[in-house]
Parts: structure tokens; sequence; C-alpha cells
């Protein structure tokens, strides 16, 4: 005999099965964001080329337009460098637009370091790099531009 205060639920049954894939779904994107590498930047082509005081000047003008354009994208970049900051494991580059302040800043990678670090304030250079996009600050009165996995560019 059947209990009758048991209910046939096969939309519960259903129900829980979608919420399992989802949730297997779910880690495995999860893991893969967290786990993803990157090629080495400088084997990787460039999608632009242009100089640092252009660029500067295409985000002034209008960083929302030039954020949809270089956004993740790997730029080549010629200037001349006007900052360098090091610390014991880092090194960043700077090129600035001396009359606006405005400025690009490229974080390097760990296998670029090297190189990164015989660079000179003055020295004339082409850096390639994955633009993570700009915005002005409204502290500093001024667009930044930043750039990740970054290599000097041969």
């Amino acid at each position: 005999m059947d209990n009758p205060n048991k209910k046939s639920r096969p939309w519960l049954r259903k129900l829980l099965i979608v919420a399992a894939i989802a949730l297997v779904a779910g880690v495995v994107i999860i893991w893969r964001i967290f786990t993803q590498t990157f090629d080495d930047t400088s084997k990787v082509k460039a999608d632009y080329a242009v100089s640092a005081q252009d660029l500067i000047k295409e985000f002034t003008q209008n960083d929302s337009a030039a954020n949809r354009k270089y956004a993740e994208k790997i730029i080549s970049v010629r200037g001349v460098v006007t900052a360098v900051e090091a610390a014991d494991t880092t090194v960043n580059l700077k090129m600035a637009d001396t009359t606006t302040g405005s400025y690009i800043i490229f974080a390097f990678q760990q296998q670029h370091l090297a190189e990164a670090k015989k660079v000179k304030e003055g020295d004339s250079v082409e850096i390639k790099g994955s633009c993570s996009g700009g915005a002005y600050s409204k502290i500093l009165e001024t667009e930044y531009i930043t750039f990740k996995r970054s290599t000097i560019n041969k």
C-alpha cells in the first residue's frame, strides 16, 4: 500500500538536478578564471602601435571611446620614460605628458623585470603590454592609463 502522507514530487527532483548542474558549471568557471595563465607578452603580436603622446591625447579627449578601443588589447607604445618606480620585487615605468601631467604606467611580467630595471629616466623605449584602460583622476586632475604584463619591445 502507498503511504498517503508521502507525495510524489517530480518537480523537486528536476530542480535538484538543475541546481547540481549549475553548481558544477559555476565551480568550473571560477576555477578557470583563477587558474588562467597568459602568454608571454613578448611573443604576442600587438593589436595597436602608438606613441605615448598620441595615446595620452586620445584618452584625454575621450577616455570612454579610448577604453572601448584599447582595454584588454596588446598595445606597443613608443616614448620617453619620465619616471622609474622600483621596489624590491617590481618596477613600474612611466611615460608622461609634461604639459598636462597625464601619464601611462607600465607594470612588468616577472620574467621581464631584469630588462625593465635597466631602463633609466630619459630613455627612449618601446614597451608592449596589455592595456588595463584609463581614467581621469579628479584628485590629481590628470588622465592615467595603466598597463599590465608589459615587456620592453626589441
